[in-house]
């Protein structure tokens, strides 16, 4: 494996459409690498030879090794949008640099690096066509490939230049949405055989993994809904941590059909009041999206920050994060049973069961994860933020200042349970919603 730095050129950078923490400031470098090798390849017709890849790695992490903490945390761009983009990092980037991780973004699919429609209808250029001159030199020979390309980087960043000067202990795996169904497949077909990674944070996938790939060309993702249930395999030698949202649930993703329980390797958490995709993922771009009802403005970073702090733990030390109750489900109404099955809410309109946060167990919205009108593809995966009735809101809390005590409770809480970190506190005090609550 060979890594050269990118240089010349504007770049395409992965940034977050919420700004995240100041790398520059924290003792942070940030680095774009060309990674060249040759992998065999896998496609739904059997194994292939090997073929020849350069693809884009951005490498941030600490510049002194004195501050990395052991473990790099190696994300699988998602290229739903038809370019890569850095999703998992939006959501976990305070606690990547506060715990001292390296984060490494590796351009695993095609169509992140050559271009091609994305699965929520929009389509990319190739990283070629947006700056021949700094990635010019850039190839992917096809899907079939990319499960190979993503574990031989990874393998490579243990002693490769990307990451000299740091003692590399432990390898995650970490990808949201469309990342998160190929994870699926490489923890079903590939890990056990590779043996590089460490542990796994699924975040977001379907009830399938995504298909295996062709040659010269990406794999169409839409099968992945099409797909048979597929389930973490038995027989994991390292930790598969997978957090759930409400779309993920239902919709057409349907992850209940692969719902499986939790083992000394497995573990499950499904979020209360959360969406695929969510404010914090998309910002002040909201209003650009055309989606009739606000998005969702659940707290899924604050869980998924916790959910990588206990999965690094757990790969070092062998203490699994804690059980969560899964998201409550029925599939009868008025006593017919339902062609699919439907969330239990409460008497505001809020799933019941899951991972709780303070904005659902202390409500000011009704924040859901499911659009049940028929609207474009991607307002669905980004869910909703309705009302609470102003007379429902006086009669809960009374008082703002009742209802922030509330809040309060739920947070300290939240932690305590493990759901959040002492770290993000002030965050999420600075999320309720006093101005909610009538005056």
């Amino acid at each position: 494996m060979k890594f050269e730095p990118l240089s010349g050129g504007n770049g395409c950078s992965l940034l977050s459409a919420v700004p995240g923490p100041d790398l520059a400031a924290a003792g942070y470098t940030e680095t774009e690498y060309a990674a060249s090798g040759s992998v065999t390849g896998l496609t739904p017709d059997g194994p292939v030879g090997e073929a020849e890849f350069t693809t884009r790695v951005l490498v941030r992490r600490p510049a002194d090794g004195a501050a990395f903490n052991g473990t790099v945390v190696v994300e699988w761009l998602n290229v739903s949008s038809g370019n890569d983009t850095p999703a998992e990092y939006t959501y976990v980037s305070p606690e990547l640099v506060r715990g001292g991780y390296a984060w490494v973004g590796v351009s695993a699919q095609f169509v992140g690096v050559e271009g091609g429609s994305g699965s929520v209808g929009i389509g990319g250029d190739s990283l070629a066509t947006k700056d021949p001159e700094r990635y010019g030199a850039l190839h992917h020979p096809g899907d079939a490939y990319c499960h190979n390309i993503f574990a031989e980087i990874a393998d490579a960043l243990r002693t490769g230049d990307p990451l000299a000067g740091l003692t590399v202990e432990k390898l995650l795996a970490v990808g949201e949405s469309q990342s998160a169904m190929a994870l699926t497949t490489y923890v079903n077909t590939f890990a056990a055989e590779h043996k590089v990674f460490d542990g796994f944070l699924i975040h977001s996938r379907a009830l399938a993994g995504l298909p295996l790939g062709p040659i010269g060309a990406g794999v169409d993702v839409t099968e992945t809904f099409r797909g048979a249930p597929a389930p973490i395999h038995d027989g994991l030698s390292v930790p598969v941590f997978t957090v759930q949202t409400e779309t993920d649930l239902l919709t057409n993703f349907r992850y209940h059909l692969a719902r499986q329980p939790d083992s000394d390797l497995i573990r499950t958490w499904e979020v209360a009041g959360s969406a695929h995709a969510d404010l914090h993922q998309v910002g002040p771009f909201e209003e650009y999206l055309g989606c009739p009802d606000p998005v969702n403005r659940g707290q899924q970073r604050f869980v998924l920050r916790a959910a990588l702090r206990h999965l690094n733990t757990w790969v070092r030390d062998g203490i699994a994060p804690p059980v969560a109750p899964p998201l409550s489900l029925s599939t009868t109404l008025l006593g017919e049973e339902t062609a699919e099955p439907f969330f239990d809410v409460d008497d505001l309109g809020n799933a019941l069961g899951g991972v709780r946060t303070p904005c659902v167990q202390a409500p000011t919205q009704i924040l859901s994860g499911i659009v049940p009108d028929a609207i474009s593809r991607i307002c669905m995966l980004f869910g909703s933020t309705k009302p609470i009735d102003s007379g429902a809101l006086t009669a809960r809390y009374g008082t703002r200042d009742n209802y922030l005590d509330t809040y309060r409770s739920h947070a300290d809480a939240a932690i305590t349970a493990g759901f959040a970190l002492p770290d993000d506190l002030d965050e999420l005090l600075a999320d309720a919603r006093p101005d909610l609550i009538p005056d």
